[in-house]
């Protein structure tokens, strides 16, 4: 099993979050990790990006050749445009469609998503919607690790496990809010 994972970003929307989720997974299923993460001006609403690489077999680089990725998840629309030079030829992404306009020169996002559309493995869903119906407005970073949690080659429930270790320190009703997010984001994606 080997997995290339680029996310993608704004800062603030979770992307670490869902890094971690992933990784904690792994770790649990005995697979090998490296991580490594570009957190930009991040606090300042600019891109973050991490390079996740699973694996069974042991990992020399934690770094992702370009062509290479086998999903990229991206928060952010016009961010998941920006790693398409990662993305290997029968490689995935999933996105959020909805845009976090942090530029005031930020494309048209019906230009962004007709690119995206183009895409031949392409997920487009609308996660920030999915954690507001679901009553987890900060949600949508675990609604989108729901969508792609069928491109990951791990059982939901180790997924679900690593959501619960992670958010436990936030007490059991933070904990449910993100699984039911996750759950959704997953079969809204199916």
């Amino acid at each position: 099993m080997k997995k290339d994972i680029i996310l993608a970003g704004v800062g603030g929307q979770g992307i670490l979050s869902i890094a971690t989720v992933i990784g904690e997974a792994a770790l649990k299923e005995g697979l090998h990790i490296k991580q490594a993460e570009v957190h930009g001006m991040s606090q300042r609403g600019g891109d973050v990006q991490s390079n996740l690489r699973i694996s069974s077999d042991p990992i020399a680089s934690d770094l992702i050749p370009k062509g290479c990725a086998d999903i990229i998840i991206s928060l952010e629309p016009m961010e998941a445009l920006r790693y398409l030079p990662w993305l290997s030829k029968e490689g995935w992404i999933v996105t959020n469609t909805t845009p976090f306009v942090n530029i005031p020169n930020y494309p048209e996002i019906e230009s962004i998503m007709e690119e995206l559309r183009k895409i031949k493995n392409a997920i487009l869903v609308d996660v920030d919607a999915i954690a507001r119906e679901v009553g987890n407005p900060r949600g949508a970073n675990i609604a989108l690790l729901g969508a792609c949690s069928h491109l990951l080659g791990m059982e939901p429930q180790k997924l679900e496990e690593g959501i619960s270790r992670i958010f436990s320190d936030k007490g059991e009703a933070i904990v449910e809010a993100n699984i039911k997010a996750f759950r959704a984001g997953r079969d809204a994606s199916l």
